[in-house]
């Protein structure tokens, strides 16, 4: 079905007022705009909301949900979408429209434009932004899952949340966004000087708690890639109601560079020290209590363990 006459709200990030990518991004999207308005046609309103920093997405998408917004149109990367998915959700559960007797609820839709898409990719879909438009326009939906990280308060993701290593190359990476998807070979190198793999500990579906010797990285996937490209949770899919974890241990600065081309192309999983299974929850901590192992999730640093992380089976629906 088509979406209902209404309005949708487009969340697009600062680098869309021109200063992006030396103004490319901004110019790219003036060129659109117009044609997703041809497409959507003059039923609908359209309501576009350039965020002024961080997290400020997430208002945008909560205030547009509670006035009864058709869809939310996350335009731009993966951090963008973050942002807008944790919008869907305040203090612990699902965001609603004001009016209860609304017939329809809010929809997810995305738009890649300026830098690359993991989540994108699990889907299937090409990097450009003439094809989503045209699949925002047909509208149809469809329920996606998404994950719950929590501690002190619930932080959302729709892609992949890790931990250890993978995570602080994700917070070298976010400071090399310039050199493109090579930013996070770039930020994992640099992670590895000085880095130790370190025992963990984890409890899955509410079981027993058992140990991890010598983890270097540990990836919950919603979704199956990250970090710009990298296929590190092969076989997870965002409508199975279940997480893919995939656990790499005793790693070294050389196994990481041998192997890089089966991380990318999600083979990995062939390897002797690597494993896989489906839970629909797992906490993790620490073994050493350092206090220093990262964690995070679609490219966002959340801090250090312990957390808990669960599956919300078609939490969303998204244009698909």
């Amino acid at each position: 079905m088509s979406l209902p006459p209404g309005f949708i709200t487009l969340v697009l990030t600062r680098g869309f007022g021109g200063a992006g990518a030396n103004g490319r991004t901004g110019k790219e999207w003036k060129k659109l705009l117009p044609y997703l308005q041809s497409r959507l046609g003059s039923d609908c309103n359209i309501c576009e909301s350039l965020t002024s920093g961080p997290s400020h997405a997430i208002d945008i998408t909560r205030e547009a949900i509670r006035e009864g917004a058709d869809a939310v149109i996350a335009v731009g990367g993966d951090g963008t979408l973050h942002e807008v998915v944790n919008g869907f959700f305040w203090d612990g559960k699902p965001v609603a429209n004001w009016n209860t007797e609304a017939v329809h609820s809010t929809a997810l839709g995305l738009i890649p434009l300026g830098t690359g898409s993991d989540f994108a990719r699990t889907l299937g879909w090409k990097n450009d932004p003439r094809e989503a438009i045209d699949r925002i326009a047909r509208g149809v939906r469809s329920r996606i899952d998404v994950g719950v990280i929590s501690r002190e308060g619930s932080h959302y993701f729709i892609n992949v949340a890790d931990i250890h290593l993978s995570a602080k190359a994700g917070f070298y990476a976010s400071r090399y966004k310039k050199f493109g998807n090579l930013c996070y070979v770039i930020g994992a190198l640099q992670a590895f000087i000085g880095h130790h793999n370190q025992d963990l500990r984890i409890k899955v579906n509410e079981g027993e708690w058992q140990t991890l010797s010598q983890v270097t990285a540990l990836c919950v996937g919603n979704a199956k890639y990250f970090g710009g490209g990298m296929k590190i949770t092969p076989n997870a899919d965002p409508q199975s109601g279940s997480f893919e974890v995939v656990i790499l241990q005793d790693f070294k600065w050389y196994d990481f560079i041998l192997k890089l081309h089966k991380l990318y192309n999600g083979t990995h999983l062939s390897l002797n020290n690597v494993t896989s299974r489906n839970v629909y929850t797992i906490e993790v901590d620490e073994i050493s209590g350092s206090g220093n192992i990262f964690i995070q999730s679609d490219g966002e640093h959340l801090g250090f363990l312990p957390r808990k992380l669960s599956i919300l089976p078609g939490a969303i629906e998204m244009i698909c």
